[in-house]
């Protein structure tokens, strides 16, 4: 038997954004702007340099809305996206795929269901020593599990498995829908429960671990906690905004994946990316695969 191997599942999204806003900008040789795509080119083949990088998937959000948006109007969307950005998406899946990667389009999900999925699928599979989801988005956390499927924000350089998660949340990675159904999440449009801040929140489901295992009554808490009565009510008059808030953090692990394990292995670029390079003069870039 073959020795196990790492896979890596990246959010393309999130990198995208990363270099559009990190990386200088470039100009094609037909005048669109390219400078994210030649980041996310440029990000992704310095992973790929990592001798522990052999199986690999980039999910993006192929449209900025999900079936999430029906279950509440206030969900994020495209709105207010730099144009310039936006325009780049379509090409950043041409250019992944040109580099020889598995693409995950997501249109009726989105990418983190995808990376969620993905984890899910692979998780017992034998073959496979560690998953690393390669994003900081916050709701990715809640599918580390010990230190096989991890959490890898590339940028700050961090790893996180189980015990990590509980050391930058205070809860169990179970329990960071709930987590977020409470606090809020900006990011994803989620407005939280008001009162309920990190300390509060962690404390509460560091002991009872779900928002429906939170006794309606204060004065049931095994645990003490300022503003006991206040936070009662307020999680009272609003629980059912707060199951819905989880449902909209808890990832879906259900997205159809045709590619097997063994298309994820990654062999060298595709014939494509000499024309792709061509395409957003970035023929620089070729000479990393030579």
């Amino acid at each position: 038997m073959s020795e196990p191997f790492n896979v890596h599942l990246v959010d393309g999204t999130y990198e995208l954004f990363r270099s559009f806003f990190g990386a200088p900008e470039a100009k094609a040789p037909d005048g669109r702007e390219v400078g994210a795509v030649r980041g996310l080119l440029a990000s992704l083949g310095g992973l790929l340099r990592d001798r522990d990088t052999t199986h690999m998937a980039v999910a993006f959000d192929t449209v900025i809305k999900s079936f999430r948006n029906d279950l509440f109007d206030g969900y994020k969307t495209g709105e207010g996206m730099e144009p310039v950005l936006w325009q780049q998406f379509p090409l950043a899946e041409r250019a992944v795929a040109a580099l020889g990667v598995v693409v995950w389009p997501m249109i009726e999900f989105e990418a983190d269901d995808g990376l969620a999925s993905g984890a899910a699928r692979w998780a017992d599979d034998e073959r496979v020593d560690r998953i690393y989801i390669c994003t900081p988005d916050k709701d990715l956390s809640q599918m580390v599990d010990g230190k096989r499927i991890v959490q890898l924000d590339r940028k700050q350089r961090k790893l996180y498995d189980e015990d990590g998660v509980y050391e930058k949340f205070g809860v169990a990675p179970k329990s960071i829908p709930d987590y977020l159904a409470l606090v809020g999440d900006d990011q994803d449009g989620i407005p939280g429960v008001p009162k309920w801040g990190a300390k509060s929140t962690a404390t509460m489901l560091f002991h009872y671990g779900h928002l429906e295992d939170i006794p309606a009554d204060c004065e049931d808490w095994q645990v003490k906690i300022r503003g006991a009565k206040s936070l009662a009510q307020s999680l009272a008059e609003r629980r059912d905004d707060a199951m819905l808030y989880r449902t909209l953090a808890t990832l879906r692990t259900d997205v159809p994946i045709k590619e097997s394990l063994e298309d994820l292995h990654w062999t060298g670029p595709s014939e494509d990316l000499v024309s792709l390079c061509k395409e957003i003069g970035f023929e620089r870039f070729l000479a990393r695969f030579e």
